[in-house]
């Protein structure tokens, strides 16, 4: 557990520079407190065998309408109703789960947007992919306003009062009685230090039986909201199952009083971004050993048939066992996702803007069906960072950065001397098409192939100069 790109911290708290969170209208991180917003768009029927023409008027169409439900959910009123003048139909603009921009905004509670909204007709009752109205989404989420404002137009209460989030059902309570319960009476935070800080919660070093640790606490303002507990008994649920060198260890969690917290292994040596940060690009050894470490957790993740998708692999979620360096694990499974899979041959695929900018695949940028191939573009992108010393797209914003790779832009190798082999394998894991991207359990091979190839009495770092 530690920080997040551009400050915040794990994606329960709401976190900085991901995809879906608010900049701006002092709105909340996602389309539910802990989710990112579902931008993503289908494309019309009969797509297929278009012509030139009606193909750039096919990506002109979901660029607008992503446009709009990005606005909406930015409570940018002002961009909104420039959108809607320039073309009225985008009022009604639909994601893959059939979510309009009053469903954001009701969902928000954002007044002046969804009036906006409504002076330009929108459907007061539209329903999304699980029947839910905007009026469902705003007594969801008890924006009392806001159910004010949709019932004097007509708004009526269908579906399940914004349970919508996730397609499938939310998993039973934990149990009462487990043994990785914490008394919070055994977390000492005498001398304790923030780490991480979000919108939702706070990561804290603190001391268990004599232990530092890392707690994650949710705020105990939100400790009693359903939505907030339901993603944090996910990240529970999922981390207890976790078991391996290369993986952050769960060690327990305090689910049946407030505040809410989740205590994991508290790792001295901080997070791969500040590593980075500080040292600048990595020796080939280095590089290397790193890379493997990764790539070690991440097999074990992609494991079959319980696939666990990260979702948002990149340095800040990638920490160092200690000072001396010589050791990573992947952490921060807040945005992870478990998949079950029948066979090597089951297509499991999801939609969603998800994870953080400059580390995204380009089919989550552009709302396409991805897998668990995200997470290998993730790792050649870091792999990138960890070769040159500075991140991707580094005088790009993120989601500039993002924008340039849905493009088909990819970063330039500036370095002279870069061991020609790790150079390739970082190209085929951030490949445009995810199914040549290679698996974890092939990445594994390649560098231990490069890594025994080199010379025994070479000390495994070249020399190399930037252009």
């Amino acid at each position: 557990m530690n920080t997040k790109e551009g400050g915040g911290s794990a994606s329960l708290l709401g976190t900085e520079g991901k995809a879906g969170e608010a900049q701006g209208g002092g709105g909340s991180s996602s389309s539910s407190p802990a989710s990112p917003p579902s931008l993503c768009f289908s494309p019309s029927a009969g797509s297929t065998g278009m012509g030139s023409t009606e193909r750039q008027r096919e990506k002109a169409r979901v660029s607008r309408t992503s446009l709009i439900l990005w606005h909406t959910h930015q409570n940018d009123v002002a961009a909104v109703r420039k959108l809607l003048e320039e073309d009225p139909s985008l009022v009604n603009a639909r994601d893959y789960d059939s979510r309009t921009p009053l469903h954001v905004a009701s969902l928000h509670g954002w007044m002046d947007v969804a009036r906006c909204l409504l002076d330009y007709k929108a459907d007061v009752n539209a329903h999304d992919r699980w029947n839910n109205t905007p009026l469902a989404d705003a007594e969801g989420a008890k924006k009392k306003d806001m159910i004010a404002l949709l019932k004097t137009h007509g708004g009526s209460s269908f579906g399940q009062n914004g349970s919508h989030f996730e397609p499938k059902q939310v998993p039973p309570p934990l149990p009462n009685k487990c043994d990785w319960e914490i008394d919070p009476s055994e977390l000492d935070f005498s001398s304790s230090t923030i780490i991480g800080k979000g919108s939702f919660g706070e990561i804290l070093k603190a001391c268990w039986r004599g232990t530092p640790v890392a707690v994650k606490r949710i705020l105990p303002s939100l400790s009693d909201d359903r939505l907030v507990t339901q993603d944090f008994r996910h990240e529970v649920n999922l981390l207890v199952k976790l078991r391996h060198p290369n993986i952050v260890q769960f060690l327990g969690a305090v689910t049946e009083r407030n505040p809410l917290m989740l205590i994991t292994e508290y790792l001295r040596g901080g997070d791969l971004h500040q590593y980075l940060k500080e040292k600048g690009s990595l020796s080939t050894l280095t590089a290397i050993n790193f890379a493997l470490d990764m790539a070690r957790g991440m097999a074990y993740l992609h494991n079959e048939p319980n696939v666990i998708i990260h979702r948002d692999l990149k340095p800040r979620n990638v920490l160092l066992v200690n000072s001396s360096a010589d050791h990573l694990k992947v952490g921060d499974f807040g945005l992870s996702k478990l998949i079950k899979v029948q066979n090597s041959h089951d297509v499991y695929k999801m939609t969603g803007e998800t994870g953080s900018y400059r580390y995204m695949a380009p089919e989550v940028f552009k709302h396409r069906k991805y897998d668990k191939k995200v997470d290998v573009f993730s790792f050649g992108m870091i792999l990138y960072e960890m070769l040159e010393g500075e991140p991707p797209f580094s005088n790009f914003e993120p989601y500039e950065a993002a924008r340039r790779v849905a493009e088909g832009h990819r970063p330039v190798f500036r370095t002279k001397g870069l061991h020609p082999d790790l150079k390739k394998l970082t190209e085929e894991c951030w490949h445009a098409d995810m199914s040549r991207r290679p698996p974890f359990l092939e990445i594994l091979k390649v560098l231990e192939r490069i890594k025994e190839a080199m010379p025994p009495d070479h000390p495994l770092s070249y020399f190399v100069t930037k252009n």
